[in-house]
């Protein structure tokens, strides 16, 4: 239940690099002076070659960041039945950690003053409509699957009855252990999609994703078919028919 600290710690960090951005791409600011300096850190060279598109990209991109951080508060907050289960405090910081540094790795995807105070100018790309469509995609099936593990939980009424664990069945828990995991690192791959595909910085991201998400869903396949004799043996642990 304490990742619910992660998220909260999302929205309002990435919630502010968002109003920040925004107003920087349309109403003609400019981002604070430290961001700048973390940018010159990071090695963006702010007179590097840019397009309104890329800039663009990146405000869309940090907007479904934010939204995606809003609705799994939401879903923690009111969703979600949470066992007795622990995390380890490394784990804890270090997902404190990511959360603030995945915005700032979008933010430093433009730089931070060359567009000199002109008005961004919104050019929607193929691209765009892809990733945003993938997004809302892999958004509504893990939704549907984070219920579908909370009413295993509930009674018919809506009472929390039990916290022990039980074999979900329904949407994709017909194909994969947990189909959750597989629906986040399709929404990491969609913010991919909408950077253009060649953003190789957010690509790692994606690949920190596939790994991390991987690791937790193999434990849980395991977990299932050892505590489950009649669990269905055709569901795979975390990608389809992989």
């Amino acid at each position: 239940r304490w990742f619910t600290h992660f998220y909260v710690v999302s929205v309002l960090w990435n919630g502010f690099l968002l109003i920040w951005l925004f107003r920087a791409e349309f109403l003609g600011g400019s981002l604070p002076s430290w961001i700048q300096h973390v940018h010159r850190a990071l090695g963006r060279d702010s007179q590097s070659e840019d397009t309104g598109n890329e800039h663009f990209s990146a405000l869309l991109v940090l907007l479904l960041l934010w939204l995606h951080s809003c609705r799994r508060l939401a879903e923690c907050l009111w969703t979600s039945v949470f066992s007795n289960g622990v995390i380890h405090i490394v784990q804890y910081c270090f997902g404190l950690g990511y959360y603030i540094a995945v915005g700032s790795t979008v933010l430093c995807q433009v730089p931070t003053n060359v567009r000199n105070g002109e008005v961004l100018s919104m050019q929607i790309c193929w691209y765009h409509i892809v990733g945003i469509t993938t997004y809302i995609w892999a958004s509504l099936h893990q939704h549907r699957c984070l219920v579908i593990l909370a009413n295993l939980r509930k009674s018919k009424s809506g009472k929390v009855v039990s916290l022990s664990h039980s074999v979900p069945f329904g949407d994709w828990f017909e194909r994969v252990s947990c189909p959750h995991y597989f629906a986040e690192l399709l929404i990491y791959v969609s913010m991919a999609v909408t950077l253009g595909f060649h953003n190789v910085t957010w690509w790692c991201v994606v690949m920190y994703v596939l790994f991390n998400q991987a690791l937790a869903a193999v434990l849980c396949h395991e977990f299932y078919r050892k505590n489950f004799s009649s669990y269905p043996k055709h569901r795979t642990a975390f990608i389809p028919f992989v």
